[in-house]
């Protein structure tokens, strides 16, 4: 009897086992499938359950799912700021605290603005002073001192007139000289311009500065005065109050710190007036227009829902375009800046909550 040659060769991959069966070994070949047929049915089961959750997965993240709309509330804040550099001296308040309009927040203490008021204030006493002697004139003595030096000069004008018609009489009857009649005529002339420039004198003393003196003298009071205002204004500003009233949000600098001119002191939140911001996407709009009422809920308070009033619908420019995937067919959508108003006050509702539209 012929010996049968078994000629076999397995090879075995994560699929299962793949057998090579020669000629004369198909008896032994599929005595080793039945043995191996639990093992191949298994490892086929587990792929084909890879490759649908595969397939099923695919399909899922290709339908479009329905997206969710976020706002947030926002208010108004006003920044407490000076006109004048200084060091805070005190601060008056905290943050969390209610404040009213022109309640006073904060003390600065800036030595420079109370020394240029000193000197303001000195400049104006000098202008003014002088102001007042224009205005007012000499006083009583030197009016009568200028009196008297004119009444003087007049008396020695007429003496020197005098001896001067004695002298020219001589001369005209021969006896006197031209000499000595020359010399009386220089005294007169010289007693007519000393008499003169007394008289100026006394006039002068007797009405005071002219007018355009005074006006000068005046107006430079006044600009002194108004120096001393700026500075004193200057000066108000080192006390710095509420604006507007609300609610001390933050504070940036602590007591003792140096602070710039315009720097921020502090922030006032607008409780009063919240809203809401909403960036949408133009394709989520859904027609949105301008007084629409529209649906929120706002997570922080239990999921609560709001109505809310829409105020303004603006473009927030290129910056915020979403590029879209060109061989997908889309196009760039551009974002939607959306404010609206609530329609009646929120209890608990504070800055920065975040607000979800509903049915967006």
């Amino acid at each position: 009897m012929r010996e049968e040659i078994w000629t076999e060769k397995i090879f075995k991959d994560d699929a299962g086992y793949f057998l090579r069966i020669t000629k004369n070994a198909v008896p032994k070949a599929l005595h080793n499938m039945t043995r191996k047929t639990p093992d191949f049915l298994l490892s086929a089961a587990v792929l084909g359950g890879v490759i649908l959750l595969v397939v099923a997965g695919g399909i899922y993240s290709f339908q479009e799912q329905p997206e969710t709309v976020q706002g947030m509330v926002e208010v108004t804040d006003y920044r407490v700021s000076g006109k004048v550099p200084g060091r805070i001296a005190r601060l008056f308040v905290k943050e969390g605290d209610l404040v009213a309009e022109g309640d006073t927040v904060a003390l600065l203490e800036a030595p420079e603005v109370e020394a240029k008021l000193q000197q303001a204030e000195a400049a104006a006493s000098a202008a003014d002073a002088m102001s007042r002697k224009a205005n007012r004139g000499a006083r009583e003595e030197q009016i009568q001192a200028a009196y008297e030096m004119w009444q003087k000069a007049k008396a020695g004008r007429e003496i020197c007139e005098k001896s001067y018609g004695r002298v020219n009489r001589l001369f005209e009857q021969g006896v006197m000289t031209a000499q000595k009649r020359d010399e009386t005529k220089a005294q007169l002339d010289a007693a007519i311009s000393t008499e003169g420039a007394a008289k100026a004198q006394y006039e002068l003393v007797l009405h005071g500065a002219q007018a355009e003196d005074r006006d000068a003298a005046g107006a430079q009071a006044n600009r002194a005065q108004g120096a001393v205002n700026e500075v004193r204004s200057y000066l108000k500003e080192t006390v710095l109050r509420a604006p507007h009233a609300g609610e001390i949000s933050e504070i940036f600098p602590e007591t003792g710190e140096l602070v710039g001119t315009g720097a921020p002191v502090m922030t006032i939140s607008d409780m009063n007036e919240p809203w809401v911001a909403f960036h949408v996407r133009e394709d989520l709009l859904n027609g949105m227009e301008v007084n629409q009422q529209i649906r929120a809920v706002i997570p922080a308070l239990g999921n609560k829902e709001v109505t809310l009033k829409v105020r303004q619908i603006r473009d927030m420019g290129s910056y915020s375009v979403w590029k879209a995937t060109k061989t997908t067919g889309q196009f760039d959508r551009r974002t939607f800046e959306v404010k609206a108003d609530f329609t009646k006050p929120i209890k608990g509702l504070r800055a920065g909550m975040s607000v979800l539209l509903v049915g967006a």
